[in-house]
């Protein structure tokens, strides 16, 4: 169902944005994390539960919890997006409408470089969040989620919502982008927090003792984070963690033992 199709009529112009806005989001995340849900709680859970990294069910109340945050998350999604577009177009912005301008290669290239600008804010304000005197404020209701579930993806206090939104602007403001390149990435950005937050390892044994697997980020590195609350802070690469130092020691070891769990 298109999101237009949802918006209602007499909406002021502002908030028809930040409707659609938020509606995207929100179906965007429901539709991702509810399929991740599905295959690994309920079609394929006896089959997977050996690569269950905490080898414990999540309770009911953490995922409506879960649910409750993600939704206030698409919210502020929608009020930083709509804020972004209409600063956008009245000061101007770097969105561009066709590919041919700047061609299929930059199209391409755009989608990496947002990935890897995504990656790099990631860590460094997740980083920050950790600080003593900004923890409560931030982050602590993402790490409310101790066995998170893959509805744990938006989980976030009103302000690192905001933190985590503001890499639209960053983007756009800085870096010649078109729509649908944004939106592929934002489509990435999605299915690899949904994954990394579903509890399971589904990368195979073989991914840590290849140059892949000090690159790429698994779901181990990132629910060992919030089982111990401090390290491992990247999302997609393990890049920065590994440059800074920040990679819990028992990472490796502990990825091991979950990909070689007997069935």
């Amino acid at each position: 169902m298109p999101v237009k199709s949802l918006i209602p009529e007499d909406l002021p112009p502002a908030a028809k944005i930040l409707f659609g806005i938020a509606v995207e989001n929100w179906m965007r995340y429901a539709l991702v994390a509810g399929i991740a849900w599905l295959l690994a709680y309920v079609i394929f859970k006896k089959r997977w539960w050996r690569r269950k990294i905490i080898q414990k069910a999540p309770a009911g109340a953490d995922v409506r919890r879960e649910l409750k945050w993600s939704l206030l998350t698409a919210v502020i999604y929608g009020l930083v997006g709509t804020a972004t577009i209409l600063i956008g177009k009245t000061w101007g912005w770097q969105v561009y409408r066709k590919i041919e301008s700047h061609g299929w290669g930059w199209f391409v290239a755009s989608i990496a470089i947002t990935i890897i600008v995504h990656d790099t804010w990631f860590y460094w304000t997740h980083r920050l969040m950790h600080h003593r005197r900004l923890f409560k404020l931030f982050h602590r209701v993402h790490h409310e989620s101790t066995n998170p579930t893959p509805w744990a993806a938006y989980s976030f206090a009103p302000l690192e919502a905001v933190a985590q939104a503001c890499i639209f602007p960053l983007i756009v403001f800085t870096l010649p982008i078109h729509g649908l390149a944004f939106f592929i990435f934002m489509i990435w950005q999605i299915v690899f927090n949904v994954l990394g937050h579903t509890g399971f390892e589904y990368f195979p044994k073989w991914l840590m003792r290849s140059w892949l697997g000090k690159i790429l980020n698994t779901p181990t590195n990132h629910v060992q984070h919030h089982e111990k609350m401090r390290g491992n802070y990247g999302l997609y690469f393990n890049v920065w963690d590994r440059l800074m130092g920040t990679n819990h020691a028992d990472y490796e070891t502990r990825f091991e033992q979950v990909t070689t769990r007997p069935s």
